[in-house]
C-alpha cells in the first residue's frame, strides 16, 4: 500500500463550509480501492480533537510560527486524519477562517499548516509513516510544495488542486519573515503576486501537477476572463494541467434509500411525486401546473442569482415555481425576499442553510437551478441528476462537462440530462427557462430525461482512477529524478 497525504483546511465530516471539504473526505475512501492509503492533515479547531478521538501523538514542534504545537492520529468516518494542534493558531471561536470577516492572521495559520505537512512528508511520522505523495488543496495548503522545495525534498511528488482560483492566499510581503519564507522565493516566477505573497501561485509554481475539479475549468482557467490574474500562470505550466471531475458519495445520496424523503428510484419515480407534494406545502405554494425548480446555493452573484431575481417573474407567469434556500450576499437575498413578496404561492424562500431541507427539496424538485458565472466542478448539479431532478445549468466549469444540453439532437438521440445556457445572461437564462417550460408538458420525454439522469455514473469511481494514475506517474519521475 503506497501512502499520499492530503493536506486541506476542510474535511467532512469534521469541518465544511464548501465543497472543498466534500471532495477531502471523499478521497481516501475513494483511493483506496486502488492500493493508495491517504492520511488527511487539517487543523484541529475547537471541538476536532474530540470528535476525531485524534489521541495519537504523531509529530510534535517546539515552535511552529509563534507557539508550540503537536500532530494528533485520529480516525473518523472511516478516514484517518491527522489534526495540527496549535491552540495559538487555531483554538479561536468562529468559523475556520473567521466570524463575521477573515482572521487577520490566515497567512501565518495555513503558512503553518503547510509547513507541518512538508515536515511530516520530509521526516514521516513517530510510527514510521511517510507519503510517497503530498496533495494540497487550494491556497490554504499552497505553500505545502514550496517548503519542500526549500527544504530539497525530491523523492516526494506533488499534486496542487485548484477547487477555486478566486481565492489566493494573499498576503502583505512583509510576512514573508513571519511565515518563514526566503527572499529569494519573493520573485516573479515565484509567489510574488503584485507586490504580494500569494500562497495559491506558490502552488502552481511548485507542485509537480496542477489538478483542477472539472477538465473544462481547467481549459477556462488559462484565460484572462476566468483565470483572475494567474492565466499566465496557468498556461505557462499547461504540460502539468488536468481536470478531474469531482464525484458525489453514492450512499448518502441515494433517492431510493434518503431516510429524509419518500424514497423511489429510476425504476420508479412515484415516490417522486409524493416528495414535490410535501414540498409544494412546506414551503406555502400554491397547486404548481409548471416545473417546480429548486436553488439551493449561496446567494451571490458569481452563483447568478441576481439573473434568477431578474428572470423569475416570467417562469412563474409562465406556470412555473422555486422553492430557495440559501444565504449570502445581503443584497441578493432582499431580492429573493421581494420576490417571495410579490409572488405568494409560486416562490417560496427560506434564508440560511438546511441540510435535512435539501433533501427534500431534491427529493421533490423537477428542476434545479444552477446559473453561475462560473463553478470550478459544482455538485448541486450532480445531486439534481442522482435525485431525478433535472439541472438547468450555466454552460461553464463542470457545468458543462456533467450536465447533456437537451437541444435537439440530444432528445432526439436520447442522450440529454439537462439543460444548458450561454451566455451567462439575464437573456439566455430566460430563453432557456421557456425552453424548460415547454419541454416540462411533454410527460413522457421529461421523464426518461429524468431517468436518464439518475442512471449517470455520479461517484467517485473514475475520478479516483485518474488520481491514483497521476500519482503513479508522478512517483515513477521522482525515482527516475532521484
Amino acid at each position: 500500500m503506497r501512502h499520499v497525504l492530503s493536506v486541506t483546511s476542510e474535511c467532512v465530516p469534521l469541518i465544511k463550509t464548501g465543497g472543498l471539504a466534500d471532495v477531502a473526505g471523499a478521497l481516501p475512501g475513494a483511493l483506496s480501492g486502488h492500493g493508495w492509503h491517504m492520511r488527511t492533515l487539517l487543523p484541529a479547531y475547537p471541538g476536532l480533537i474530540k470528535k476525531a478521538e485524534a489521541r495519537t501523538v504523531a509529530y510534535t514542534f517546539k515552535a511552529l510560527m509563534g507557539g508550540p504545537a503537536r500532530v494528533l492520529a485520529g480516525t473518523t468516518g472511516g478516514i484517518d486524519v491527522l489534526l495540527l494542534d496549535a491552540p495559538h493558531l487555531f483554538d479561536r471561536p468562529g468559523g475556520p477562517y473567521g466570524n463575521p470577516t477573515d482572521f487577520s492572521d490566515n497567512p501565518v495559520r495555513f503558512a503553518a499548516l503547510s509547513f507541518a505537512a512538508a515536515q511530516i512528508a520530509e521526516h514521516g511520522l513517530t510510527d514510521g509513516w511517510r507519503p510517497q505523495v503530498v496533495h494540497a488543496h487550494d491556497w490554504q495548503a499552497g505553500l505545502t510544495p514550496t517548503y519542500l522545495k526549500i527544504a530539497g525534498v525530491h523523492d516526494v511528488a506533488t499534486v496542487m488542486t485548484v477547487h477555486n482560483i478566486a481565492f489566493q492566499g494573499l498576503a502583505p510581503a512583509a510576512m514573508l519573515g513571519t511565515m518563514d519564507l526566503p527572499l529569494s522565493e519573493y520573485t516573479a516566477e515565484g509567489l510574488e503576486y503584485w507586490g504580494q505573497i500569494s500562497t495559491l501561485k506558490a502552488g502552481l509554481v511548485d507542485a509537480g501537477a496542477i489538478t483542477t475539479v472539472s477538465p473544462t475549468y481547467a481549459a477556462e482557467l488559462m484565460r484572462s476572463d476566468f483565470g483572475m490574474g494567474l492565466e499566465g500562470v496557468m498556461a505557462a505550466r499547461s504540460d502539468r494541467l488536468s481536470g478531474i471531475l469531482n464525484g458525489i458519495d453514492m450512499e448518502v445520496w441515494d433517492p431510493a434509500q434518503d431516510p429524509l424523503i419518500t424514497p423511489y428510484s429510476a425504476a420508479s419515480l412515484k415516490g417522486k411525486s409524493a416528495n414535490r407534494k410535501a414540498l409544494i406545502a412546506e414551503f406555502g405554494l400554491s397547486a404548481v401546473n409548471g416545473p417546480l425548480a429548486i436553488i439551493v446555493s449561496r446567494l451571490t452573484a458569481q452563483k447568478g442569482m441576481d439573473l434568477v431575481a431578474a428572470t423569475a417573474a416570467q417562469f412563474v407567469e409562465a406556470g412555473g415555481a422555486l422553492a430557495i434556500l440559501g444565504s449570502g450576499d445581503p443584497q441578493i437575498e432582499d431580492q429573493m425576499r421581494l420576490l417571495a413578496r410579490n409572488h405568494p404561492g409560486k416562490v417560496g424562500l427560506r434564508i440560511g442553510y438546511d441540510e435535512a431541507l435539501s433533501h427534500r427539496m431534491f427529493g421533490g424538485g423537477d428542476v434545479v437551478l444552477v446559473p453561475s458565472r462560473f463553478e470550478p466542478c459544482g455538485l448541486t448539479q450532480l445531486y439534481g441528476l442522482r435525485y431525478g431532478t433535472v439541472p438547468v445549468v450555466a454552460a461553464t466549469g463542470g457545468l458543462a462537462d456533467s450536465v447533456i444540453h437537451a437541444n435537439v439532437m440530444a432528445r432526439s438521440s436520447g442522450v440529454a440530462t439537462g439543460f444548458q445556457f450561454h451566455p451567462v445572461d439575464e437573456m439566455a437564462l430566460a430563453h432557456c427557462l421557456r425552453d424548460v417550460i415547454a419541454q416540462f408538458s411533454h410527460k413522457s420525454g421529461w421523464t426518461r430525461m429524468q431517468k436518464r439522469g439518475m442512471k449517470q455514473a455520479l461517484g467517485w469511481e473514475a475520478s479516483s482512477a485518474a488520481y491514483a494514475a497521476l500519482y503513479e506517474n508522478l512517483t515513477d519521475e521522482c525515482r527516475r529524478a532521484t
